[in-house]
């Protein structure tokens, strides 16, 4: 067996995994970076990315944001409020406090970002990016550094010695068995939302067949790996970030094909009703729990309807193309509706139920669609503005909410919650901070942030207790 020795082993080249191997060669220790799919698929669920959430108010640059005043404290309230305050503290209290400098520490290695919004209705500080560049422009400072990146190879077996230290990985390079050893490993593989096997165990039949917006490498495999050498598990292994998605999108890697604005509209399934509350709050705080809705009704399907009045606040990512009628019942058909009739008088009870004031798509606006099920909290605007139109949607699969506990320094614990030496973990192969629902823009923070801390963590260690 070939075997490579390092300071730190990293498993994964996305976000978190970067941020770990950034940071160990700014302090001085080796790196090799364990990425599973070959050079040109690099960068894990991170290359499909396109915004960083960010308490704006905090930081010290000389830049306009889309969200002036969004604090760590707000960022806080808004992990907390949306998964139902099952996040963990110490967790979510890292994220948010220390975002700001990982922004800044990010931007001090000349990341491109895009400063303002793309869309409308966002009540959170963001920063946008391309995240393949994204990606190429960490690497390229890496290349410059110690640190090597092994493409085709899959970590399958954490290494861990007599006296329970990790000491190395053992992965498959184009399917020959390698060990990589050093002096700690860092799990940054994302999570196991691509696999078939694991959605249909997690989340139920059906599940197996839905739509991969991101990288089809994020099996779970090094997870696993993990667990099998005593790793905890943490979170909602049976829940996940699942976007509302263009139809047409493509099975796997499709990218960016989100809908948004549908909170201006309706939400239709093939029965011809409404399921959700299209306006409970703005789009980044619905469209991650709102996908798995979508995709438990007839044929895995749903059909955003909106009239002329709103139809320029739809962002529209899809391949497809919307559909237009003059009347709902001519959208209703031209989608391929099952429940024609029943869409009409759905429509119908919806608008009268309507007494809209002043419409504004980028604030909580308190118009109201009430004595109907479900009622409708905010921009509920009578559709009577033809002519009509609608957007074929689905449910996509991001990421999953499971993964291996870890303490706020990001050591990964074991089931008697205890740390295992020279074991740390970071971004999506963690569990903890997302349940029932995700704050749009998180999962990239969160992946930097603790894969920072995961490197300074390791390197801590390693300095104070030489093996």
């Amino acid at each position: 067996m070939d075997e490579k020795t390092s300071g730190i082993v990293i498993v994964g080249c996305g976000m978190a995994g970067l941020a770990a191997a950034l940071r160990a060669t700014e302090l001085g220790t080796s790196v090799r970076v364990l990425e599973k799919s070959p050079k040109e698929h690099r960068g894990g669920h991170t290359r499909f990315t396109e915004s960083f959430r960010i308490p704006t108010a905090d930081i010290d640059l000389d830049v306009e944001f889309n969200v002036e005043d969004y604090s760590s404290s707000d960022f806080y309230s808004d992990i907390m409020a949306v998964t139902n305050y099952r996040a963990d503290e110490d967790q979510t209290e890292r994220v948010a406090n220390d975002s700001a400098e990982t922004f800044e520490w990010l931007t001090g290695h000349s990341i491109d970002w895009e400063y303002q919004a793309p869309h409308a209705g966002y009540t959170a500080g963001r920063v946008w990016l391309h995240g393949e560049d994204f990606v190429d422009d960490l690497i390229g400072i890496l290349d410059d550094r110690d640190a090597t990146i092994h493409y085709r190879t899959e970590a399958r077996d954490v290494i861990r010695d007599d006296s329970g230290v990790v000491t190395g990985v053992e992965a498959r390079v184009d399917g020959k068995l390698t060990r990589f050893t050093g002096d700690a490993v860092i799990l940054a593989a994302g999570d196991y939302g691509s696999s078939k096997e694991k959605r249909t165990r997690y989340y139920g039949p059906g599940y197996g067949n839905m739509k991969v917006r991101g990288s089809r490498y994020n099996t779970g495999e090094a997870i696993d790996a993990t667990i099998d050498v005593g790793a905890k598990t943490d979170g909602e292994w049976g829940d996940a970030h699942m976007a509302i998605i263009d139809t047409g999108s493509p099975d796997v890697e499709g990218g960016i094909t989100r809908i948004d604005g549908y909170q201006y509209g309706v939400i239709i399934n093939h029965d011809g009703e409404r399921f959700v509350d299209e306006g409970e709050d703005s789009r980044a705080q619905t469209y991650a729990k709102f996908g798995r809705r979508i995709f438990e009704q007839p044929y895995h399907e749903a059909f955003i309807i909106v009239d002329d009045t709103v139809v320029d606040d739809v962002a529209h990512m899809g391949p497809s193309r919307p559909i237009t009628g003059d009347s709902i019942r001519s959208l209703a058909q031209r989608l391929g509706i099952e429940n024609v009739d029943t869409t009409v008088e759905t429509i119908e009870t919806y608008n009268a139920a309507c007494a809209p004031d002043e419409y504004d798509p980028d604030v909580l606006d308190g118009n109201e669609a009430t004595g109907i099920d479900p009622e409708k909290s905010n921009w509920a605007l009578p559709l009577d503005d033809p002519p009509y139109t609608g957007f074929p949607v689905t449910g996509g699969m991001t990421f999953g909410f499971g993964g291996v506990a870890i303490t706020s320094d990001a050591e990964v614990l074991d089931t008697r919650d205890e740390p295992i030496p020279r074991l740390y973990a970071a971004g999506n192969s963690t569990g903890g901070l997302f349940y029932n629902n995700y704050p749009g823009g998180t999962g990239l923070t969160n992946a930097a942030v603790f894969g920072k801390i995961a490197a300074e963590t390791a390197v801590r260690d390693i300095d104070s207790n030489p093996q």
